[in-house]
């Protein structure tokens, strides 16, 4: 008698990246993504050129994230309710002519409240676009290559995040103006647009028709609350954010603690994403986690950890190990978190998931910036951000406590009730 042996499957880093339309729309992706990042340099720039005032800087992210949380929820239940490719490619039809308006604002040195009122617009456009566009990627790849998918859009972004603010310098340097930085975020645009109509996704309408727009998100929010190990996930993400908010005092840091120039500063500010571009790739090329919640917080704890050693160095270079440390401890955050997002989600409610994932995470970016500058008003910076530090562990300590299914959480696969497809 024979019996045979079973041989475990060799785990492939790129099993998402062999799917076309996953190909075709992190590429998209990436290029948009850079063409944002421009666009957040040059819009700095060219304000301070024009008015030398931080106060007028200050009002960018204000103008931007009040649509977002106003907007986040409807816009979820409109990626629900209709074809998530068209509202994402409405969206980014709107976004590149609001590109093209600052252009057209720059080249004639437009009033500035028309330039608010652009920037506002690409608030609101994004609060439709991102639940929309974020509800894509599971219909481009299996669901057993989730976890796979969200390292490569994580290490797609992180690139983004490093390569976008380089191009958008340079444009400024040579240019001697914001303008070409406008224009080349409207043709990345383009770029996303012309994939999306490459997509060969289905188009899918997933929300009962019976539903009433407030009977289906409500229906979202009550999901969430049955779904605890989400609301968890966000919880803490959401709280790392606020409280471990040192990349807002780098500036402070790098002037009157480590005593280093611009070129310092640049270093330090490129420190998170380069520890986090490091970490998603090598989160791509091993097998998912197989205790995912309990490796969650161990990440956000070590990140409240880093935080602090960050907070009491003096020494630079000892703070950049540190905001790339991190970075990386971050980033295994962000992947766990969507590829939970991905697994627990029911098709029909991914927008809707989607939209109070982007107001939570999206809101506490802003309020992080401002509970940052308060706390050092108070305490000065060092000790605000190692009291945001100190938080970030007491937040991980409470959700430990709160949510028990976090702490059991093994593998992220999908639950054996309910609609994942």
């Amino acid at each position: 008698m024979t019996t045979e042996t079973t041989v475990p499957l060799k785990h492939d880093p790129y099993a998402a990246l062999r799917f076309r339309d996953f190909r075709l729309l992190i590429g998209g992706r990436f290029v948009a993504q850079v063409g944002e990042m421009t666009v957040s340099v040059g819009i700095g720039w060219e304000l301070y050129e024009r008015t030398r005032d931080p106060f007028a800087l200050g009002l960018v992210g204000l103008v931007q994230v009040l649509p977002v949380m106003l907007l986040s929820l409807p816009g979820g239940y409109i990626a629900d309710r209709y074809n998530r490719r068209l509202v994402t490619l409405l969206s980014q039809l709107v976004l590149v002519a609001c590109s093209l308006v600052l252009a057209y604002l720059s080249i004639t040195d437009g009033a500035l409240p028309w330039i608010y009122l652009c920037l506002a617009v690409i608030g609101a456009a994004r609060a439709f676009n991102n639940p929309a566009e974020g509800a894509l990627t599971p219909e481009t790849v299996p669901e057993e290559h989730y976890f796979n998918a969200a390292t490569w859009s994580s290490s797609v972004w992180q690139f983004s995040a490093i390569t976008g603010p380089a191009i958008g310098g340079l444009l400024i340097a040579l240019a001697g103006s914001a303008t070409p930085v406008y224009i080349f975020n409207a043709l990345a645009g383009l770029v996303l647009v012309s994939v999306l109509l490459l997509l060969r996704t289905k188009a899918k309408n997933y929300a009962l028709p019976e539903e009433t727009p407030l009977q289906s998100l409500r229906a979202g929010l009550r999901f969430l609350q049955s779904t605890p190990v989400i609301l968890a996930s966000i919880t803490l993400d959401m709280f790392a954010v606020l409280l471990g908010g040192a990349v807002f005092l780098l500036p402070v840091y790098a002037s009157d603690i480590l005593q280093v120039d611009a070129v310092g500063l640049g270093i330090l500010r490129a420190a998170p994403s380069m520890g986090a571009l490091v970490m998603a790739l090598y989160l791509a090329r091993r097998p998912p986690f197989q205790r995912a919640g309990v490796t969650l917080l161990w990440a956000v704890a070590g990140f409240g950890v880093a935080t602090i050693f960050f907070g009491l160095s003096t020494s630079f270079w000892l703070s950049v190990l540190m905001l790339a440390l991190t970075g990386a401890l971050d980033n295994i955050s962000v992947v766990i978190r969507h590829t939970l997002i991905l697994t627990h989600t029911p098709n029909a409610m991914r927008g809707r998931v989607g939209a109070v994932n982007s107001v939570f995470i999206g809101a506490s970016n802003e309020l992080g910036g401002f509970e940052s500058g308060v706390a050092a008003a108070l305490l000065g910076p060092v000790g605000a951000v190692v009291l945001g530090g100190v938080g970030t562990i007491l937040v991980v300590g409470g959700v430990a406590w709160w949510s028990p299914e976090l702490r059991r959480l093994g593998a992220m696969q999908p639950p054996e009730t309910g609609e994942t497809g």
